[in-house]
Parts: structure tokens; sequence; C-alpha cells
């Protein structure tokens, strides 16, 4: 299974409480930071969630 490398590129300040957790439980801390999760159904729809904030990629 492949995984995807997800950065944060756009900052949560503003955005709905939602959306900052969900960008939290992705493991992005601060602007530019990066986490490598497994490309899952879970991973694919929060990362549907936050796609205006985040830039995926896949490794």
């Amino acid at each position: 299974m492949a995984n995807l490398k997800i950065t944060l590129v756009k900052s949560t300040i503003g955005a709905v409480p939602k959306h900052k957790k969900t960008v939290e439980a992705l493991g992005l801390r601060k602007l530019n930071h990066s986490n490598i999760l497994p490309d899952n159904a879970a991973t694919r729809g929060m990362i549907a969630q936050v796609c205006h904030l985040v830039k995926v990629e896949e490794v």
C-alpha cells in the first residue's frame, strides 16, 4: 500500500473549528510541516475535507 506525504500550506487561523481538528488529526502542527500517512479511505476523507489547506504527494 502506498503512502501520502501531506504538507500544511495554508494557515488554520480563521478556519472552521472542525477543519482545525482535522488538520491536527493529520499530525500537522504548523505551516509547511509534513507528515507521511498510509493511503486509505480514512486519510483520503480527511484530506478531502481540508484540501484547500494542504498539499498531497504520493511517496
